[in-house]
């Protein structure tokens, strides 16, 4: 277990509320933009002065963060090539679909075909989805009822795996009954 593994909740909640600035600046619309913008106010008001003092510290300790000083006297946060990595990983560990309060009436369906030499990534990317609460419905095929095309992409980003992977929308299936039974829809 490396120092990496031994993050707190404060210092984990640091690196996300950084990597927000990032994420800012990749949002295409205003809804976007605001929901980061939403779950940074959140994510700041969890933290008290001196807990954040402590982590910050022990975030420069661990090298996740450094820190740049202004001519004006103002230092900025910067994260380090180990912090993104960092970041990306809690990412990852916390990734879910949010469900919405009414069924589109839509199947979406990943379908990969990842090769052998690659097995250690088709194994990972298999398990992040049962994980998600997919179901397989073949091999290589999983099917759930909510949109979650920006949670596939983002384990299709982090696992380099674009050209092995496809997501499909349908607005049927013929075993429709047994999927909304799983998924206790109506």
């Amino acid at each position: 277990m490396g120092i990496y593994d031994k993050l707190g909740k404060n210092q984990k909640r640091i690196l996300l509320l950084l990597s927000a600035g990032v994420a800012l600046s990749f949002a295409t619309s205003p809804k976007s933009y605001w929901k980061v913008v939403g779950s940074v106010a959140k994510e700041w008001r969890a933290i008290n002065r001196r807990a954040l003092r402590e982590a910050i510290q022990k975030l420069y300790e661990s090298k996740l963060v450094s820190e740049r000083h202004h001519s004006d006297g103002t230092i900025s946060l910067i994260i380090t090539e180990a912090g993104k990595k960092k970041i990306l990983r809690y990412s990852l560990d916390s990734l879910s679909v949010k469900k919405p309060v009414r069924w589109d009436r839509k199947w979406r369906m990943i379908l990969f075909d990842i090769p052998e030499k690659h097995r250690k990534l088709r194994d990972a990317f298999r398990f992040h989805l049962k994980r998600m609460d997919f179901i397989e419905f073949q091999k290589s095929v999983f099917v759930y009822p909510y949109e979650c095309k920006d949670e596939v992409d983002f384990l299709i980003e982090y696992y380099q795996a674009r050209k092995y992977i496809r997501y499909i929308i349908a607005e049927s299936m013929d075993n429709e009954l047994a999927l909304r039974t799983h998924f206790h829809l109506s």
